[in-house]
């Protein structure tokens, strides 16, 4: 309408899309506010909740280290590779979300594990009953 095609406008939005998805993913895992289906652990003892965190973020570091991993080899592996035939911009940089978003959510999945692990040490023990 101005005079500027913005032939290239949706081919940008497409590879910040894949980084905003990555970023704002993070920002959900750190406030707490993803999905979460707790009808059975809410029923479980406060040490069997505590245990099924651990594993679930064992889990999930699991997976974002997977991520990382082939996310970085898919960035290497399609670095001549142009995005959606711009020929200035690789395509590295849009599959490079995968990877630098992984490891954001790795270092909140282990402050959240570091978290656990201060709470556990912060909270007073049980007193045995004195007779």
């Amino acid at each position: 309408m101005l005079g500027t095609p913005l032939n290239w406008s949706t081919d940008f939005a497409t590879a910040f899309f894949a980084w905003a998805c990555f970023l704002c993913a993070d920002i959900a895992w750190r406030r707490n506010s993803l999905m979460a289906i707790e009808f059975l652990p809410a029923r479980l003892p406060a040490s069997a909740q505590k245990f099924l965190r651990m594993i679930n973020y064992a889990i999930i570091s699991a997976f974002l280290l997977y991520l990382m991993v082939m996310g970085t080899w898919l960035a290497w592996t399609s670095r001549v590779r142009s995005f959606q035939g711009i020929p200035e911009i690789s395509y590295s940089w849009v599959t490079m979300s995968a990877s630098v978003g992984g490891l954001l959510l790795l270092i909140t999945t282990i402050l959240k594990i570091r978290g656990e692990f201060r709470q556990a040490k912060s909270a007073p023990a049980p007193r045995p009953d004195v007779l």
